[in-house]
């Protein structure tokens, strides 16, 4: 019997997660320079990392040698979220906090739920703890919660909810998902996603965090790779009842932020500026991508993130068109949506080289 054979069952049946080719990556397969490539991926921000947070980067730099200190960092998300520091859970990225609530609450004999269609963490999360994995048809390409609430059983104890979805960007109204929430049993855990939450328009936007106190099994994820252009850095973070958050804690690795990432992060939680010129440059480009979508008669999903979702008679070969061209799209067959491609938002030029590249493919 092989090495290999001696690995839990449940983790060789994992298909790894497939992340957007990187720049260079196109650049050695295509022979193109890296500066003329654009990646329109991974949905990061075109406007790169916040001004306030590169020059705390660039300072921290000089305490590189010391272990991290998280505790500016909580103490700071605590704040703005209008909870107590031992309800904040940091992560290497929120992929990473999303991996400990499974952690703490699956198992063999255990199941989880998810939507056909969601981000593809849930089910590698779900799949590394031995628990079953139980997927909800979409609806219209996003959660249908009252699929939802139907699929928990006896044996599940966490649901996944990400909203706005990635990668189809569907946004579930607030309303409708504390409704869910009020029918829950509260032993199941529910997480709620909210990876693009900064994308959302301001009157769309709701406090979840104050319903912790209302709903003791919610557990609210974000992260700064998006609207705060982080993704390198890798931080994010979970809000929770004490009680989850320190069990969360005991799992987490006690230094899984580092010192760049804790001072990027708290600076650009006060750069309310640079987070309201992101939102407005993704406004203007979400407008720029949908007007270049009907021109080209190509139907889409309505998003609320930083990012939109096409359908194409052959997406794969549509995508290898782009790729000649160094463009990079994220293909989503992964997702059970093999005839789609997904496109971040980028800056008036890059969407512009995009619509003329995928012009030139169609």
């Amino acid at each position: 019997m092989s090495l290999v054979e001696q690995a839990l069952p449940y983790v060789r049946a994992i298909s790894p997660y497939l992340p957007g080719k990187p720049m260079t990556e196109l650049a050695r397969e295509m022979g193109i320079p890296v500066e003329k490539i654009l990646k329109l991926a991974s949905n990061e921000n075109p406007l790169g990392m916040s001004p306030k947070a590169k020059k705390a980067v660039e300072a921290a730099i000089g305490g590189i040698e010391r272990y991290p200190d998280q505790f500016d960092l909580i103490k700071a998300v605590a704040e703005r979220t209008g909870l107590v520091p031992n309800q904040v859970v940091l992560g290497n990225g929120s992929n990473d906090v999303l991996d400990l609530i499974a952690r703490v609450f699956l198992a063999p004999g255990r199941s989880a739920v998810f939507a056909q269609h969601a981000f593809a963490v849930y089910p590698l999360a779900t799949l590394s703890t031995g628990a079953e994995l139980i997927s909800t048809p979409a609806k219209n390409y996003g959660h249908d919660l009252n699929a939802m609430r139907a699929a928990i059983r006896s044996d599940t104890r966490i649901v996944w909810i990400a909203n706005p979805n990635n990668p189809t960007g569907n946004f579930l109204p607030y309303p409708e998902v504390r409704a869910f929430l009020e029918t829950v049993p509260p032993a199941v855990v529910v997480v709620l996603d909210e990876a693009y939450n900064e994308y959302l328009p301001p009157a769309e936007r709701v406090d979840t965090a104050a319903w912790i106190k209302d709903f003791p099994n919610l557990v609210v994820t974000r992260t700064f790779s998006k609207i705060y252009g982080l993704a390198g850095l890798r931080v994010g973070y979970a809000l929770a009842s004490a009680e989850i958050a320190d069990l969360m804690n005991r799992v987490r690795q006690p230094f899984n932020v580092n010192n760049l990432a804790i001072a990027a992060a708290v600076a650009a939680l006060d750069d309310h500026s640079f987070v309201a010129e992101s939102y407005e440059l993704n406004q203007r480009g979400m407008a720029q991508l949908l007007a270049g979508f009907k021109r080209l008669g190509l139907e889409c999903i309505p998003s609320s993130g930083n990012f939109i979702t096409f359908k194409l008679a052959d997406a794969a070969v549509i995508n290898q068109k782009l790729l000649k061209q160094g463009v990079i799209v994220r293909p989503i067959g992964g997702y059970g949506l093999p005839d789609w491609l997904r496109v971040t938002i980028g800056s008036e030029p890059e969407n512009t080289r995009f619509l003329e590249a995928l012009e030139k493919a169609l």
